[in-house]
């Protein structure tokens, strides 16, 4: 396997070869396209679950947004060790150690939902979420690795796409399967064995659902598994020496166990500062976070996904809310008859604000090759500035459509954020993403806080979004500091 190569430049969209080696495997970005897909869809069903495990267990926002923290809070605990042993046994087999661990997390949805319980709800998505991040560190670097270095933004936006299309098409299927009984009967009106006995009835989807994903996910761990030998590995290309030591590494998850301790039985901010401490332990001193430019997009994929999952975590409640379109309106009933649906259902609407990100990568993919990343990251940031802004101060369908369409502006900025933070990490590209992998962590982090404003402010949905919109400007900072050569 050739060397990592040099990422291309941010100040110009299309820049001489510099000579870096490529691997040449053909037919294996097919593989890696599957597997954006199928992490990405995953991770979009959560925004589906929330609203339905809301009002199963009659969770507060804050609650809710437990969903995401076990999920992102993978990122935090199994990044770093999921470097290390993509490191060890290669891209590939890295790639079925995911998948296996996925399905353990698909297949643990049964007994949460048969014996009704929301901590193993929360416990089956950590699991599934820690098979993703092995999973998401195999395709990042990988796709930079499969073609020339001078098309990296490019291939990589355009991996997205598939990641997008995945998150487009998981919850609007999720959304029929799981929500079409949301509304019939609420939690808080039972009570004693009813109300277990409804909690069993309504959860008996969710754990269906997830057990047909966790035989598709089989099926790929069984193909990636069988072309294993398609891309030798060689440990000497992915630099050398420990992300982390093993001693930092345990009292750092002293830590983040501590710190969940306190968040559930304290204070929440508190628990948020003490898991915290952990990453902080882990990279303190770390020779890539000496380099500005990967430090500051590593804090931009914090802020990026936690915005992100946001607005997807909170939409469908946003949407059902009285003043923007409970009670649908004439663009919802025109959708609503394409697609087959109640005139006045939303739920499914979910679908509209992930599939502006797949739309967006695609046509980022190709502006990519003419624009400067830098320039397109400030344009989008700001645009889902504004987006938000328009949303919070105006009403009825012109608020819930300009909410959804953030998903458009969202389109190329992990992607972008991603290969501008990482140019020139050569032989560390692997440990850069796993780096990357624990920033993600911000989708646990951000969308709690929201969770928390949101309940201060006796569920203000939109003067919440003041966070998001904070993450955005940092975001479009980057952009603008991003457009000097690396």
């Amino acid at each position: 396997m050739a060397l990592a190569p040099e990422l291309a430049t941010s100040s110009d969209p299309l820049p001489a070869d510099d000579g870096g080696q490529h691997i040449n495997a053909p037919g294996l970005q097919y593989f890696v396209m599957g597997l954006f897909f199928i992490f990405g869809g995953i991770t979009s069903l959560n925004d589906v679950l929330i609203p339905k495990l809301k009002e199963l267990f009659t969770l507060s926002y804050t609650e809710a947004m437990l969903v995401q923290f076990c999920f992102f809070g993978a990122y935090l605990l199994i990044g770093i060790p999921g470097a290390r042993l993509v490191k060890r046994i290669g891209y590939m087999r890295g790639a079925v150690a995911g998948l296996v661990t996925m399905m353990a997390g698909c297949l643990l949805f049964i007994p949460a939902s048969q014996t009704a319980t929301y901590a193993l709800f929360l416990f089956a998505l950590f699991i599934l979420a820690s098979g993703v991040v092995i999973v998401q560190v195999v395709a990042n670097p990988l796709i930079s690795l499969l073609g020339p270095a001078k098309t990296t933004h490019s291939r990589l936006t355009f991996a997205q796409a598939f990641n997008s299309f995945g998150t487009t098409i998981f919850p609007i299927v999720g959304a029929a399967l799981i929500l079409g009984s949301l509304a019939a009967i609420s939690a808080d009106q039972l009570s004693g064995a009813e109300l277990q006995a409804y909690r069993q009835a309504e959860s008996e989807a969710i754990w269906q659902g997830y057990l047909g994903l966790a035989v598709m996910i089989g099926i790929v761990a069984l193909a990636v598994w069988i072309f294993r030998n398609r891309l030798p590995h060689d440990d000497r290309t992915m630099g050398d020496g420990e992300l982390v030591s093993n001693n930092r590494y345990l009292i750092g998850l002293a830590l983040a166990a501590l710190g969940v301790f306190l968040a559930i039985q304290v204070n929440g901010w508190l628990g948020v500062l003490v898991i915290l401490l952990a990453p902080a332990l882990w990279l303190y001193d770390n020779a890539l976070l000496k380099r500005t430019r990967f430090s500051y997009g590593a804090l931009c994929i914090f802020l990026y996904v936690g915005a992100e999952v946001s607005i997807g975590s909170i939409v469908i409640n946003y949407l059902l809310q009285e003043h923007v379109m409970a009670n649908g309106g004439p663009i919802t009933a025109f959708l609503n008859g394409i697609v087959g649906a109640e005139p006045n259902a939303v739920e499914w609407l979910i679908g509209l604000y992930w599939g502006g990100a797949m739309l967006g990568r695609f046509i980022g993919s190709a502006a990519l090759r003419k624009f400067s990343p830098g320039k397109i990251l400030v344009f989008n940031a700001t645009g889902a500035i504004l987006l938000v802004l328009i949303s919070t101060n105006t009403t009825g369908e012109l608020a819930g459509y300009t909410l959804l369409a953030v998903g458009l502006m969202n389109s190329i900025m992990f992607p972008t954020i991603f290969s501008l933070a990482c140019e020139k990490l050569g032989s560390k590209a692997a440990d850069g993403s796993g780096i990357i992998n624990v920033a993600i962590f911000g989708g646990a982090v951000v969308p709690l806080l929201y969770g928390v404003m949101a309940d201060a402010t006796g569920g203000n949905l939109a003067l919440a979004m003041v966070i998001p919109i904070v993450c955005y400007a940092i975001i479009a900072g980057f952009g603008i500091f991003a457009r000097r050569p690396a």
